[in-house]
């Protein structure tokens, strides 16, 4: 303890320093910045990792499977939350998200050290997945322990303001993650980031792992967890007590509905979804892309401490619900702005040239879950060219005795399976050039201010929905089940609303029957 003056936690019984409190925050969320940097890694370099861990043969085949791979982690988290949420409770909050870091950078110091798929086939998509699983689980018990345990140091009139430190954590760790993948990016030549290059960032977790052990190894647990274990008033059954009682069962449906899902969405399209809107469907490369997007996240973190003091006074819910109203109302004209702004060059493209695929929709899917007996449809791999380039189109009905006709303005593409597959592609490509395609965009033609303004407006909606979102959810449930009770929903809302948007979008789009001109898949 030191002399300053203290800043009582209610209802603890005992007295925590003001310096206690900042040591307490600084370190949770030191810590939590390297699990979000560690979970991050794979998320940035998806649409690399397609290329590196996946078959070859159709790059959006490739995608989806590599999107697969990346929602893998976003769909065990709940489970993480479950398992870890319950030690939590029993056991303490600093032992158990010790515990978590520990399982999240032995995982990514792992992936760094696979093998890909030139050198052991779909053995090396099989580790990943699982490193991934892993990453997920651990990720599921550390968000709620960090936030707990911050808030649970808190006065109650400060808890927005301190736990939105936590809040900023998952942002930076993304921002951590885009510097190191853009410093290695851009030293090295091409060619040996693919070879050798890519696995030096998750190598690195090593030692951010061995500095985050040290640093939480030296703190106390919360007080108020102190003084309900000395009073015996915590759960023996805190699943039980958490979703098959009334009325916290209750409270948990209202979390994740109320709050969590739609905070999650928000938070990765503001993040993640412009991140591979720039990267895939826009065609600006990544060197160029990463920048932007880091830009816009050092512009827009300050914003989660604003709304998390914010909801010190005003409530939570009310500026939770405020950002997802304008972010719904306003995500249309955003991403159309960053066409404009970005590659107008492809804008123009898709505004005066027409493209269709003309073929029985029931052959042209393309599959979700990749194996060695995958077989393409001749409209599959139509459809794989255009979505891979970025390329909006419209659906109509098969054209008799031809399975498949492109129609790019007024030129004609068919074939498309077998031996003709590569004469259909450039043919194709010549047509697609001779109407003034783009294939990549011009990195003089970015209006790199306002499509940092744009990007920043979209961080700020992150910030509004998720700063104030861990005091909310620490509020809504009671000590003894609290780490419990406040990662199941949050977890869910985040990992499976959230987490699995990109993977989504894509799938949406290619199996819409009917696309309408302008779609742009990757939205």
């Amino acid at each position: 303890m030191t002399t300053e003056a203290p800043a009582s936690t209610p209802r603890t019984g005992e007295i925590v320093s003001k310096a206690e409190e900042r040591r307490v925050i600084f370190a949770s969320s030191l810590g939590t910045v390297f699990e979000w940097y560690d979970f991050y890694l794979y998320a940035v370099l998806a649409p690399f990792f397609s290329l590196l861990f996946f078959a070859p043969g159709n790059p959006t085949a490739a995608l989806l499977s590599s999107f697969v791979t990346y929602a893998a982690g976003f769909l065990v988290r709940p489970f993480g939350a479950i398992v870890f949420g319950r030690i939590g409770d029993l056991v303490g909050r600093k032992y158990t998200f010790l515990i978590t870091i520990t399982v999240m950078g032995a995982s990514t110091f792992l992936v760094g050290l696979l093998p890909t798929f030139k050198t052991v086939g779909w053995f090396a998509p099989t580790m990943l997945t699982l490193l991934r699983l892993t990453q997920g689980l651990a990720l599921g018990g550390e968000y709620g322990g960090a936030a707990t345990y911050v808030a649970e140091h808190a006065p109650t009139d400060k808890r927005g303001r301190a736990t939105s430190w936590i809040q900023t954590t998952a942002t930076v760790g993304l921002l951590l993650a885009l510097i190191v993948i853009w410093i290695c990016r851009k030293v090295m030549v091409k060619d040996d980031f693919a070879s050798w290059g890519w696995r030096i960032p998750f190598l690195l977790s090593a030692i951010l792992l061995v500095f985050s052990i040290y640093i939480r190894l030296k703190l106390q647990e919360s007080p108020v967890f102190r003084r309900m274990k000395a009073e015996n008033r915590g759960s023996k059954h805190p699943l039980k007590d958490s979703f098959f009682r009334y009325p916290n069962n209750k409270l948990v449906l209202l979390a994740l509905l109320g709050a969590t899902a739609g905070q999650g969405v928000v938070w990765y399209t503001g993040q993640f979804q412009a991140l591979f809107f720039l990267q895939n469907t826009l065609k600006l490369d990544a060197l160029e892309v990463y920048p932007l997007i880091g830009a816009s996240l050092v512009l827009g973190t300050p914003f989660f401490i604003l709304f998390g003091h914010l909801s010190d006074r005003i409530g939570r819910l009310k500026i939770i619900l405020a950002g997802c109203v304008i972010a719904a109302a306003t995500y249309v004209p955003l991403f159309k702005g960053l066409t404009h702004f970005t590659n107008p060059a492809l804008e123009r493209f898709q505004e005066t040239v027409k493209v269709t695929v003309a073929a029985d929709p029931d052959q042209c899917g393309i599959p979700i879950f990749r194996g060695p007996w995958t077989e393409f449809s001749a409209c599959a791999n139509a459809k794989d060219y255009l979505t891979s380039r970025g390329i909006s189109y419209e659906q109509l009905p098969q054209v008799a005795s031809k399975p498949v006709v492109v129609m790019i303005g007024d030129t004609a593409v068919e074939g498309w399976d077998g031996k003709a597959k590569a004469d259909s592609e450039k043919a194709a490509a010549a047509a697609l050039k001779a109407k003034g395609y783009p294939t990549a965009a011009n990195p003089d033609d970015v209006n790199v201010p306002m499509v940092i303004l744009l990007l920043v407006i979209m961080v700020i909606y992150v910030t509004m929905v998720y700063g104030p979102i861990a005091a909310y959810l620490v509020e809504l449930f009671p000590t003894r089940i609290r780490y419990t009770s406040m990662s199941l929903p949050y977890h869910i809302g985040n990992g499976w609303f959230g987490g699995m948007l990109p993977l989504l979008a894509i799938i949406g789009a290619l199996f819409l029957r009917e696309t309408p001109k302008n779609f742009d898949i990757h939205t």
